[in-house]
């Protein structure tokens, strides 16, 4: 801050330095200096009047990010290094407002079975010509899989949805059930290569619709069964449990009974994976994130999500840390995001587009820093059988040899 601050603004800035560290902030009006597109060597919060910087000191994460996305707070610099350099930091000490606005989410956010909808209808039921924008073709908003740094986002979406298949060691005939299903394409996938039949569970309402549309243009409808309902409402027995990208949305709380229903539909003897945002050790995410971007949401570490597997003794067989390529994957999409920035203003607003903007640099922030870890975890019943010998089936040249029954002849012979 400047030479001319109050002993007030001074107060307000000892208390965000002792909240959320030495982060360079100065006051100015909300319509001089640089902006976000200016690089320089230490970026700088610029802050455009006294209550944005009492909001910073109250909750500095959710006084960032309201302020940010209001206008009323900007970046000269590189937001991305900016983030990335709070990401390093420890938690901010949690001031009591943060505590009870974080209580406050845990209630108003329960991911009962009303609860979950209205959560999921928040992030996911936005139109899906906004996700066009910045997504690939097949829709895939989940972490991709780069078998080379260089890959395109399309190629590497294309290699993730081989990669879980190719882990869950699908067999010609299995039946799988899918577990929040975005809009389709693991479902698709899996159906058109591998030979399976899919009953996909996904509680947006713009998701199933385009997922099924989608099945009925490929012929697939025969094959995929998309069902707009809870995954607590699964019945039936299946072969092969897939999550991808849902586990974040179920919370902690839940996790037992997530168990119980894996094991009520693949019993001792079947398969699954899930596919998940995680930590290195225990924290609450981010309190802006939870109100205004991903409400109801917990990222877990992986002593917690035994609560899932091992009340039922399900064997973990494989677990990967995807990390950096989710940050490669929100790289790609930051860049179309910012190449239709102008678009999603005219629909939506500058403040929405600066919410997203924000969230998805924050995001790779987090996964370049460790803040945020992407995890895999294959695991089975105590009686399956149908169980690799060895990882080399995950990394055959992709072709004929991992499609099909042609798989299944070369593993079992």
């Amino acid at each position: 801050m400047g030479n001319q601050t109050s002993w007030l603004d001074r107060l307000l800035l000892r208390a965000i330095h002792r909240a959320a560290g030495p982060v360079p902030v100065r006051m100015s009006s909300s319509g001089d200096g640089a902006g976000d597109s200016v690089l320089s060597t230490i970026p700088v919060l610029r802050v455009a009047d006294r209550r944005t910087l009492l909001s910073l000191a109250l909750n500095p994460e959710m006084g960032f990010g309201d302020g940010y996305t209001a206008g009323r707070i900007e970046v000269e610099g590189d937001l991305l290094r900016l983030l990335e350099i709070v990401s390093k930091r420890p938690r901010p000490v949690a001031t009591r407002y943060s505590r009870l606005l974080s209580g406050w989410l845990a209630w108003i956010q329960a991911n009962t079975l009303r609860g979950s909808r209205s959560n999921i209808h928040h992030h996911y039921d936005l139109s899906g010509d906004f996700y066009q924008l910045w997504l690939d073709p097949q829709m895939v908003y989940t972490c991709a899989y780069f078998p080379e740094p260089t890959a395109t986002l399309e190629a590497a979406q294309s290699a993730k949805l081989d990669h879980v298949s190719r882990k869950l060691w699908l067999q010609p005939g299995e039946t799988v059930v899918e577990a929040g299903c975005g809009w389709g394409s693991l479902a698709l996938h899996m159906a058109r290569n591998y030979g399976v039949r899919v009953k996909a569970f996904n509680i947006s309402h713009e998701q199933i619709a385009f997922a099924r549309e989608r099945a009925r243009r490929e012929g697939l409808s025969g094959r995929v069964e998309f069902i707009e309902d809870d995954y607590r409402n699964v019945r039936g027995q299946f072969d092969v449990f897939a999550s991808v990208g849902m586990l974040e949305h179920v919370g902690r709380e839940h996790y037992r009974q997530l168990g119980d229903i894996i094991h009520r539909a693949i019993g001792d003897r079947g398969r699954g994976l899930l596919h998940f945002i995680g930590r290195n050790y225990h924290r609450p995410l981010n309190t802006w994130l939870r109100k205004r971007i991903f409400p109801g949401a917990y990222v877990p570490t992986l002593r917690e999500v035994m609560d899932v597997v091992e009340p039922h003794d399900m064997s973990v067989l494989d677990v990967e840390n995807l990390r950096f390529h989710y940050a490669r994957t929100l790289e790609h999409w930051l860049t179309a995001f910012e190449r239709s920035f102008d678009t999603v203003v005219q629909r939506h607003g500058s403040d929405f587009a600066r919410m997203w903007r924000l969230y998805l640099a924050g995001s790779i922030a987090a996964f370049r820093a460790g803040a945020l870890q992407l995890f895999q975890l294959v695991f089975a019943g105590r009686d399956c059988q149908s169980i690799p010998w060895t990882r080399a089936y995950l990394y055959e040249a992709p072709g004929e040899d991992n499609q099909g029954e042609a798989t299944w002849i070369r593993a079992i012979s």
